[in-house]
């Protein structure tokens, strides 16, 4: 199935956690099969820190939401991921957006993301690799034309970047 993730970090060296983070999960999970550009993106909610760098990946794995939830966690602590500040500072985070048109509401998990048609640094580079996904009746472009993106910044030419970096 079909699993769409985002990927950010802005402490470290965030292109190689994110990097490493895909090509652990194209190991662990399944098959990295599209990633997005990497984007500079402002801080969001907590604004007062470094800005991010993100991107979004296509991954097609046969493992079901909790497990694949399970390897994203496992690959945040590999790369150091604290989690001490709800928004803040952070080498690297991974968060499943869907996984195969699936809803889940669990204290673990919430699926399709709660918060991913809020969030303009998620829908760019997820319109880079999946325009026509769906969240709530509304594709991902759909979503963005009603979000100011002006200030997210593409940093790379194309989504092969993590396979010269890892």
């Amino acid at each position: 199935m079909r699993a769409l993730l985002g990927l950010g970090g802005n402490l470290g060296n965030p292109r190689m956690a994110m990097a490493e983070a895909l090509a652990r999960l194209d190991r662990a999970a399944g098959r990295i099969t599209r990633v997005s550009r990497l984007y500079r993106t402002p801080p969001w909610g907590l604004t007062e820190q470094p800005d991010f760098l993100n991107c979004c990946a296509e991954l097609q794995t046969v493992l079901e939401p909790e497990m694949l939830l399970e390897c994203c966690l496992e690959t945040e602590r590999r790369l150091h991921r604290v989690r001490d500040v709800r928004w803040g500072p952070r080498t690297i985070d991974i968060d499943i957006l869907d996984s195969a048109g699936e809803r889940r509401a669990t204290d673990a998990l919430t699926l399709p993301h709660p918060q991913v048609t809020r969030r303009a640094f998620v829908l760019v580079p997820l319109a880079e690799i999946a325009p026509d996904a769906e969240f709530g009746g509304r594709t991902v472009e759909a979503w963005l034309a009603d979000l100011d993106a002006s200030a997210i910044r593409s940093e790379t030419a194309d989504g092969e970047w993590w396979r010269s970096v890892a």
